[in-house]
């Protein structure tokens, strides 16, 4: 299958990332097919999905394709963006999703790792929510994403900067749930989805929604999200969103001016 490569061991499915020449970005190609091969999975009742990238990957996700982002008069990262979809059915399917973590992790590619229901990183991955850098307005759905992963602070630290933290201290600060040396991380990351795997899957299909409505159970006013939406549509219409775009696409480093 084209940008990705699915294997099924009995009740465990593994998901391997496998455009290496666009460092595994999160392209409507790419997307379609994760999304695709995590229901080809539950028809074939698997249990437990490990999501990965090859064997010592240096970036495990780019993030969003910038080359598909629109350069201006509409959403970005909108409802219907591919990467929502993915996001959505990662949250949603039955099966918990482990995500195993070798190299950087980008931009979207971070919200996609969150979503998954367990996440296990090797010492040298690396987190860095990027929009900023590229003058991008991140959605609602995704902040959420973030605030449920992470305590206001870091995840205002993670946005303003754009820097990258290290699995370390992702792991110190909740983030994630282990850091495994890369020796001992793909043993380690099958143990726990055997041991998912052997505990009944009903039971945990329905814990896995109901965390999942509980997660989002934070009421916002329909004045308070029209105020949301409408703070990212001074962004994706401003001069530094187009400068951003087409800086990426240049491959220059992008002149923002806060117009």
């Amino acid at each position: 299958m084209d940008f990705i490569k699915l294997t099924q061991d009995g009740y465990i499915g593994t998901i391997t990332l496998d455009n290496p020449k666009k460092l595994n970005a999160l392209s409507h190609g790419l997307v379609t097919a994760v999304i695709d091969s995590l229901q080809q999975l539950e028809k074939a009742e698997a249990r437990v999905v490990i999501l990965r990238a090859h064997s010592g990957a240096k970036v495990w996700s780019a993030g969003h394709d910038v080359g598909e982002l629109p350069e201006g008069g509409r959403d970005p990262l909108g409802w219907d963006d591919p990467l929502r979809h993915l996001v959505r059915t990662i949250e949603t399917c039955r099966m918990p999703v482990i995500a195993m973590i070798e190299g950087g992790v980008w931009g979207g590619a971070v919200e996609t790792v969150l979503a998954c229901d367990i996440v296990i990183a090797a010492p040298d991955a690396t987190f860095a929510v990027t929009p900023a850098r590229l003058g991008v307005p991140y959605n609602v759905s995704g902040m959420m994403t973030f605030m449920s992963a992470a305590s206001l602070r870091v995840v205002k630290e993670l946005a303003f900067t754009a820097a990258p933290i290290s699995a370390e201290r992702a792991e110190r600060i909740g983030m994630i749930n282990h850091v495994v040396a890369p020796e001992a991380i793909e043993e380690f990351t099958r143990e726990m989805a055997t041991t998912i795997a052997n505990n009944a899957p009903l039971s945990i299909a329905v814990m896995k929604e109901q965390l999942r409505v509980l997660a989002g159970a934070k009421p916002v006013s329909p004045r308070g999200f029209e105020k949301v939406q409408g703070l990212r549509r001074i962004v994706y219409d401003s001069h530094d969103y187009h400068e951003g775009i087409r800086a990426f696409k240049e491959k220059r480093r992008p002149v923002f001016t806060g117009k």
